[in-house]
């Protein structure tokens, strides 16, 4: 539910009751991962989706009923062969749905509105539920911070609280929503439970060295994909916010001097669109020993095999270079800034998610690949 956490925590402030349904696990084809939420409220407003419109009917059913009776529910949606206009998901995949009432006197509401105003602020934040097992465990909740204590419980054993809070706290680390199996007692053994567990981690970052008319376009799209954008360029003259309006942030300094002071994570993507090598050569010597997830720079073919000359002779190892997507993007055929820019950007989604870069038409690999986000063995100069 954290996907949907800046509405929903709206509505908490607003002391409206409401159902969630989450999505919990994914097999084949599916088309929300887990995480991916929709709510109802009790005039029947709802706002996410956890299908793009495949059973959000029967799960809009679900809530209501969740609303109603303020039991939780898991339920299995697939695809029906005997009535392609059964309820179902027409890709041919399956989704566990987790139907949760969210009211006013709920012990479970406490925790959700701590989660959904961590989530909402944009604090580092885990919300771990019990979505299968005994009745009595059933829609408890335990929130777990980046720093302090966990909030909420499940009341049935000690070291299942701690097992719980020690497991979220590694999903929240590794940015990761999923779920685990563990015993009712909080070992590998006894009544087995079924726990999900929802990160909500900052926005990853994007920074663009280069205050080109390329970069302009490029910040749009990051910003599109939910990417914390700034622009970075030690020329002040172009390095302003009436040129970067939709930038987060706008730094004019030397480019390798910024990412020498600035706080970068396994998700941050780094996009050099300066092509100069006094810019060049300082920054992707550095960029290219940091564990980032991406790091790509613009340029022709020609500026392409200088700058590698050039790189090699401040010491970069040919492994190092390897990390290196240069010239930036896939071959689009781009002219344009904003094509250019979709072009960087589907470099990056492709990198982040495992995807090959190849038209789907006439492919016969998935079209969802189970990655997960994270420092990657190549590095590019995207969800």
């Amino acid at each position: 539910m954290l996907d949907i956490a800046e509405e929903l925590h709206r509505w908490v402030e607003q002391g409206r009751d409401f159902a969630v349904a989450t999505v919990v696990a994914v097999s084949g084809s599916a088309p929300r991962l887990p995480g991916a939420a929709l709510a109802v409220d009790a005039d029947g407003t709802a706002i996410g989706s956890v299908s793009g419109g495949c059973v959000e009917g029967a799960v809009y059913d679900l809530c209501q009923q969740a609303l109603a009776d303020g039991e939780s529910v898991l339920e299995r949606f697939g695809y029906s062969d005997e009535d392609a206009f059964a309820v179902g998901l027409t890709c041919g995949g399956v989704i566990d749905i987790y139907v949760t009432p969210v009211r006013a006197g709920d012990p479970v509401r406490p925790v959700v509105t701590a989660a959904l105003a961590a989530a909402a602020g944009r604090r580092a934040a885990a919300l771990a539920r019990i979505v299968s097992g005994p009745a009595d465990l059933l829609g408890r909740a335990m929130l777990v911070r980046s720093e302090g204590g966990p909030d909420g419980g499940f009341g049935a054993h000690p070291e299942l609280d701690r097992t719980i809070a020690a497991e979220a706290g590694a999903f929240l680390d590794a940015g990761r929503t999923g779920t685990l199996r563990i015993g009712a007692q909080g070992s590998r053994c006894g009544t087995p439970l079924t726990v999900l567990v929802e990160s909500s981690v900052p926005p990853p970052r994007m920074i663009v060295f280069g205050a080109i008319d390329f970069a302009s376009a490029l910040v749009r799209v990051g910003r599109f994909l939910n990417y914390h954008v700034t622009v970075c360029d030690a020329r002040p003259v172009f390095a302003t916010r009436a040129r970067f309006p939709e930038a987060d942030e706008i730094v004019v300094e030397w480019p390798h001097t910024y990412l020498e002071r600035t706080e970068v994570d396994a998700r941050t993507v780094l996009c050099v669109l300066t092509h100069d090598a006094k810019f060049d050569v300082p920054l992707l010597k550095l960029a290219l020993r940091l564990p980032v997830a991406y790091v790509g720079a613009m340029g022709s073919r020609r500026t392409h095999l200088d700058r590698d000359a050039r790189l090699r002779e401040v010491g970069v190892s040919e492994l190092e270079l390897t990390r290196l997507h240069s010239p930036i993007g896939l071959d689009l055929g781009a002219r344009t800034p904003e094509e250019t820019a979709l072009s960087i950007a589907a470099e990056i989604v492709a990198n982040r998610r495992g995807g090959s870069g190849v038209s789907l038409t006439g492919a016969h690999t998935p079209i969802h690949h189970e990655v997960t986000s994270g420092p990657a063995g190549r590095i590019g100069s995207v969800a």
